[in-house]
């Protein structure tokens, strides 16, 4: 039996799968890496973004890509207000207490779960795609879509890693990261930091919905998957390191492309447990260690 085909098919597959959960897991670590707050609610953004592309698909007239770069554009911006306006009301008000701000974003899951399912309904929604062109391949035809969403996610973790490494608020976001008193003292505003980086947070899983959702359909509870795929790469890869979150994604979303065709995605699902409860045992700081952060 040739296997070149499955193997290219297999590895397409988990392309785009890494390269959408690197997206949503890449904002959640980040959180978590400046803020320290384990957003419970990050799928929920997910999900959000996905019911907003899908809304501008079905009420902007025109080509289906017209209502797809509305849902590009406008989901983030949504989603990434709300969660905005949340770390203000919220999460500062708490003062980002661990115990507090698990309890409180379970209370926001809840609140946008349960404001999705009375707004949009329990039906899951079909959303075009912007384009349906074929790639040939000696074997298949594929999407081209779906390399399409391999490239966005690629070019928005590529502007991740400038915005942090290039630019001023990187730099102040990476300084809060690393002593959030000190920055204090010199005058950083804390607040506002954390709130930018929540909304960006937000704004990176409320993307992935929207590339997502026109390879599968938008429903109130599409959230949870995400969430738990997310926890498991943040895991691996280290809480807080950005490279392990994106080394991590790549490994896991390959791996279930992969295993998914050859075997089954029960199995890709077992394996990526088994894998979190190896690098709990053997290596619990995950593959890639981050510096220490000073109270």
């Amino acid at each position: 039996m040739d296997l070149a085909p499955y193997l290219l098919l297999a590895g397409l597959e988990g392309l785009v799968q890494a390269s959408v959960l690197m997206l949503t897991a890449l904002g959640l670590s980040l959180v978590f890496g400046v803020m320290r707050v384990v957003n419970v609610a990050h799928g929920e953004f997910f999900m959000a973004g996905a019911l907003i592309a899908w809304a501008c698909g079905a009420y902007i007239p025109g080509p289906p890509a017209l209502g797809f770069i509305a849902g590009l554009l406008v989901a983030p911006l949504a989603v990434g207000a709300l969660a905005w306006a949340a770390d203000r009301t919220i999460l500062q008000k708490i003062g980002y207490n661990p115990e507090g701000t698990i309890v409180s974003t379970i209370g926001m899951l809840y609140i946008l779960q349960q404001g999705a399912l009375l707004t949009f309904g329990p039906d899951a929604r079909a959303v075009d795609a912007p384009f349906y062109y074929t790639i040939r391949t000696p074997w298949f035809g594929y999407s081209s879509y779906k390399l399409f969403t391999v490239a966005v996610a690629f070019a928005l973790v590529a502007a991740l890693w400038l915005l942090m490494r290039k630019s001023k608020v990187g730099l102040l976001m990476r300084a809060t990261q690393f002593d959030r008193e000190t920055a204090l003292n010199f005058g950083i505003p804390v607040g506002k930091v954390y709130s930018a980086v929540f909304a960006i947070g937000a704004m990176m899983a409320a993307v992935a919905g929207v590339l997502v959702v026109p390879n599968q359909q938008a429903h109130y509870l599409m959230g949870t998957d995400p969430l738990l795929l997310s926890f498991v790469v943040v895991i691996v890869g280290g809480l807080g390191s950005i490279p392990g979150t994106i080394a991590a994604a790549v490994l896991i979303g390959l791996s279930d492309g992969l295993l998914s065709v050859f075997f089954s995605p029960t199995l890709a699902k077992i394996v990526s447990t088994l894998l979190v409860a190896l690098v709990l045992i053997f290596k619990p700081e995950g593959l890639f260690t981050v510096k220490g952060r000073r109270a």
